[in-house]
């Protein structure tokens, strides 16, 4: 029932799942998301009847989704496998490290 990207990707999970055996890594976990970007909106409106009517969004959020997420020697892990760095890619992973200290593992 999983599905991945790539076969690359598929065998690093097997590769993964038998470090999470051995006992070398815990916690593992796939498609992790990361927002970047929080959503913009406009500003909230009280309505009619008094409620709070959320604002419209302008643009919506920036995320980033880790392949892989793990605890290694007590420290978290963020993995992705990559064939080919998009420029899309490349950003995301700056802005990881920007806005949440996280350098991302390639491999």
């Amino acid at each position: 029932g999983l599905s991945f990207d790539s076969l690359k990707e598929y065998r690093r999970f097997c590769d993964l799942l038998l470090l999470e055996k051995a006992g070398a890594i815990t916690d593992l976990k796939r498609q992790v998301e990361y927002v970047l970007i929080p959503a913009q909106r406009e500003p909230d409106t009280v309505g009619k009847r008094g409620g709070i009517i959320k604002g419209k969004v302008i643009e919506h959020k920036c995320s980033y989704v880790a392949d892989f997420v793990y605890t290694e020697d007590g420290k978290t892990v963020v993995e992705d496998t990559k064939g080919f760095k998009t420029k899309d890619y490349i950003i995301k992973r700056k802005l990881m490290l920007y806005v949440h200290d996280i350098k991302i593992k390639e491999i």
